[in-house]
């Protein structure tokens, strides 16, 4: 009668090949791993390897998730360059989240590299992607309005956003996507090392300020980020869906051209 416990050590030596083939085959899988047989017990059951599902970021399907970057592609890490052209050089391929396969063109950001004021919005829309520039449709027409009236030129100041890549159908930014970019858009910034930024709208005033709180709450308020002034207003596309917040973000724009020393 053949030895059960040699039968036993059988089967996971069987099960072990498996779970290799299986991990050669699916190199994203998580495989948990069985504890060596101690043969001077008797377990309740055979010990087995066996998938645990995806990895972190990944779907079930097999595909990068929020924040995962797809293999393959260029994934910039510090330390950045120190000036913007070099750093738009650098990043500008990025893969780090799946945004970089779907967009027309990383959208870097524009203006002047010693800007006193810099704008921060959430992320390119259709005619950005189209472009390769930020705040060109209805919100940066309306962006430029704005500049002027403080009276500023839109090429004096600059202007980015903190995602670099569309999100498809202008959707919300994801929580990957903000974390995966912020890094740069905050370099950007410590680069032009202005005297005020204006974050425009929720998610750019949340990822600066890192932050929860709602952009209603945030306004009309002063804070910092490394010792640089931040004033959060609402964003531009937020005017063009309701007038009435037009007078509130001209009230943020006084306190940022009073910050500026009355320009």
């Amino acid at each position: 009668m053949p030895d059960p416990r040699s039968q036993l050590l059988e089967i996971v030596a069987q099960a072990r090949a498996l779970a290799d083939r299986e991990a050669r085959r699916h190199p994203h899988a998580r495989v948990l791993t069985a504890r060596p047989l101690d043969p001077d017990q008797s377990p309740d059951g055979p010990a087995v390897m066996v998938p645990a599902g995806p990895g972190p970021g990944l779907q079930d399907h097999g595909e990068p998730g929020d924040g995962e970057h797809r293999p393959g592609g260029p994934q910039p890490r510090p330390p950045f360059a120190g000036n913007l052209g070099d750093f738009e050089t650098q990043i500008q391929e990025c893969r780090l989240c799946p945004l970089g396969a779907t967009r027309k063109h990383f959208v870097f950001g524009q203006g002047n590299p010693k800007a006193s004021l810099v704008f921060v919005g959430e992320a390119p829309g259709a005619e950005e992607d189209a472009q390769g520039r930020p705040f060109v449709g209805a919100a940066g027409r309306l962006l430029t309005k704005i500049i002027s009236a403080m009276g500023f030129k839109r090429e004096e100041v600059y202007i980015c956003n903190l995602l670099k890549c569309r999100p498809p159908g202008n959707r919300d930014p994801l929580p990957g996507e903000a974390a995966a970019c912020r890094p740069f858009v905050e370099h950007q910034i410590s680069l032009i090392r202005p005297r005020v930024i204006c974050a425009l709208g929720r998610f750019a005033s949340q990822a600066l300020l890192d932050t929860d709180e709602g952009i209603q709450r945030l306004r009309g308020r002063r804070f910092e980020w490394k010792g640089i002034p931040v004033y959060p207003t609402f964003h531009p596309s937020a005017l063009l869906r309701d007038e009435s917040l037009k007078k509130h973000v001209w009230e943020d724009m006084k306190l940022v051209m009073k910050e500026l020393g009355g320009h």
